[in-house]
């Protein structure tokens, strides 16, 4: 008596759940089309703009996240090193080099769920362009790790986890340029790993 409805509600179950399923998986998979990749550093310049595509809208409406206009500024993301490893806390990385030409510009680091990669209090867990010490050059070192390191130390913390560099770059003439490919970025080393 109920077989025929109770097959067809478990039917829809599973379309309905699935689809959803697939949906979020998508949205987590890319924040849209047009990205731009300089060695491990990605970014994604229309991804705020109104000529954004559909997945970018809808990734950004599903985070929240405040982006920066195309006159703002510009946000790199990078999840592995030069040699295409991922970055794990458990490993020591040097970050070396410059940043796109920028009035100011931020370095931090993001886990998984894409909050703020927090070492513990007191410790460096962020950079910019007013606390970060240079060479005479202008060339930068930072060492991102979970144990103190001399100079420009980024805490990663001691959990045995993935995560991804952020640099976000403001007021900067790179983001309305269309030679982002001849941009320099910084290299990421990967140095020693530690068990964990």
């Amino acid at each position: 008596m109920f077989r025929v409805p109770l097959t067809i509600a478990f039917i829809f179950l599973i379309a309905f759940g699935g689809a959803t399923a697939s949906a979020i998986l998508a949205l987590r998979a890319t924040v849209g089309f047009g990205a731009i990749e300089i060695g491990p550093w990605t970014a994604w310049p229309e991804a705020q703009t109104e000529a954004a595509d559909p997945y970018a809208k809808a990734h950004r409406a599903r985070t929240g996240a405040l982006l920066l206009g195309g006159a703002e500024g510009l946000r790199f993301m990078a999840g592995s090193d030069d040699e295409g490893h991922a970055l794990e806390a458990r490993c020591d990385y040097t970050l070396s080099g410059v940043t796109p030409p920028a009035r100011f510009w931020t370095l931090h680091a993001i886990d998984e769920t894409g909050a703020l990669l927090l070492a513990g209090d007191g410790l460096p867990s962020t950079y910019h362009s007013q606390n970060i010490l240079k060479n005479e050059d202008g060339t930068f070192v930072i060492t991102a790790s979970e144990k103190p390191k001399t100079g420009n130390w980024l805490a990663t913390g001691n959990k045995a986890v993935p995560y991804q560099l952020v640099l976000t770059l403001f007021d900067t003439p790179t983001a309305g340029s269309s030679r982002l490919v001849d941009l320099q970025m910084p290299q990421i080393k990967r140095g020693t790993c530690h068990d964990g």
